[in-house]
């Protein structure tokens, strides 16, 4: 029998009813069957001090690990100022160091995001794939999952409510799996 897919969940919002938290929350209820998602919360990463990443904070040691027994890691960004949040590119740097040792090295991942404009989190979600070829990570390209206005998609505590997006995001997770295998065949 093989052993569930282990997905690595990541947030880039750490407020409590933000639409990108209930979107990784919705991604872990529609997660096929033969995975599983794991959500690590981004709460209590200090800010990247690279005079500590030989010996780093137990929080950002525990993400390391996290990510390197992770099969596979989904973001779900919202997007601050046209681009990725603080918060978001804090963790990535702080897995990806010291140099050489990054935890993101051959991971396949997926991206999606919610705001509240029509565009939704396109910006972020493009500039997170550019950190993605240094970081030598493995996003999936289809299908793009940018849940545009989020207010109409989910209720009142962040829940995501709207069935044509929850389509979307399993859809997305279905490519993810997939697409961990096809790496994962080439790799043995």
């Amino acid at each position: 029998m093989n052993k569930p897919m282990k997905i690595l969940g990541i947030a880039g919002s750490l407020r409590e009813a933000s639409y990108n938290r209930g979107a990784l929350r919705a991604a872990a209820e529609l997660v096929p069957e033969g995975a599983t998602i794991e959500i690590f919360d981004l709460n209590d990463i200090p800010g990247f001090n690279q005079d500590d990443e030989q010996n780093p904070p137990a929080k950002v040691a525990e993400f390391k690990r996290k990510i390197r027994e992770a099969d596979a890691i989904l973001f779900v960004t919202p997007e601050y100022n046209y681009s990725v949040p603080g918060v978001l590119k804090n963790a990535i740097d702080w897995a990806s160091r010291p140099y050489g040792d990054s935890a993101w090295d051959g991971k396949p991942a997926a991206i999606m995001g919610a705001s509240m404009g029509n565009i939704a989190t396109a910006r972020a979600q493009y500039d997170l794939r550019k950190s993605m070829v240094f970081l030598n990570m493995f996003p999936v390209n289809r299908p793009e999952v940018m849940i545009g206005n989020a207010g109409e998609r989910f209720d009142e505590h962040g829940n995501l409510t709207d069935e044509k997006t929850k389509k979307h995001i399993r859809k997305l997770l279905e490519s993810l799996i997939e697409w961990t295998r096809r790496i994962g065949e080439t790799h043995e």
